[in-house]
């Protein structure tokens, strides 16, 4: 887990993003989630919808200095040839990018949506570029983008994990899923949305103390718990039309991965 997950900007209500826009991340989320080399496709989002290279170039960021900003976070995932990289990018994701008169400027499909497909991309690359690989990477990207604020990236992440499971450890994973999906519901100010999945999810997990064992390590969220049964509480005696500010003052909740 990065130290930015304690400064997240996810910790707000956020946009109802458009269809095609959630397209375009979630097929990149879902690549950087089945394969950790495919995290670097997280990069030229990242940088090409940042608002103050958008500004700087408004007919296209010149391809020098996209790999210039692309570098240091090309080498975080031990990829050390950005002309390359970029490359192989635009013949597998031709969608990314269109070229300007002066460089590279985000497709039309995603561009006005820019600063917030940047700043999304640019948090999941932060949640998943310092994990451990090899089998506990799956579980550790769920954990990770949880505590990034990403619920409805965290709930992605756990899924297939959640799919081939059986018995006990089963209903805790769709436990972790539930819970995931009432932040997300919380960050789209869905009252209904959240009271229902946090009830489920609270009595899936309730009986194990919010201690998961997986064969990938435990993952633990009894704080979470509490923090999500207060909440809980209070969105049960809310209007539709109440202020979801009390919501938002309890402690963001995290879980630990042991």
């Amino acid at each position: 887990m990065s130290d930015d997950c304690n400064r997240t900007p996810f910790w707000q209500r956020q946009p109802q993003l458009t269809l095609d826009v959630q397209r375009f991340l979630q097929a990149r989320l879902e690549a950087a989630l089945g394969d950790p080399e495919a995290r670097q496709a997280l990069v030229w989002p990242t940088i090409l919808g940042a608002p103050a290279l958008r500004k700087a170039h408004p007919e296209g960021v010149p391809e020098a200095a996209l790999l210039g900003h692309a570098a240091r976070m090309l080498s975080a995932l031990g990829h050390h040839d950005p002309a390359a990289a970029w490359a192989a990018h635009r013949a597998a994701w031709p969608d990314t990018a269109e070229a300007g008169a002066t460089g590279w400027r985000p497709a039309a499909a995603w561009g006005a949506w820019g600063p917030l497909v940047s700043l999304r991309c640019g948090w999941q690359l932060a949640a998943l570029t310092p994990l451990p690989l090899g089998s506990r990477y799956p579980l550790a990207c769920g954990v990770s983008l949880f505590n990034h604020g990403l619920y409805h990236e965290c709930h992605d992440a756990l899924e297939p994990l959640w799919d081939a499971a059986e018995g006990d450890l089963k209903g805790q994973l769709q436990g972790l899923i539930l819970l995931a999906g009432g932040y997300h519901h919380l960050q789209l100010h869905n009252r209904r949305g959240l009271v229902a999945l946090w009830e489920e999810a609270l009595g899936r997990l309730g009986p194990s103390g919010g201690h998961v064992a997986t064969p990938w390590g435990e993952v633990r969220a009894e704080a979470a718990l509490d923090l999500t049964a207060r909440r809980l509480d209070h969105g049960k005696r809310m209007t539709e039309e109440a202020d979801f500010g009390p919501l938002w003052t309890l402690d963001r909740p995290t879980w630990e991965l042991a």
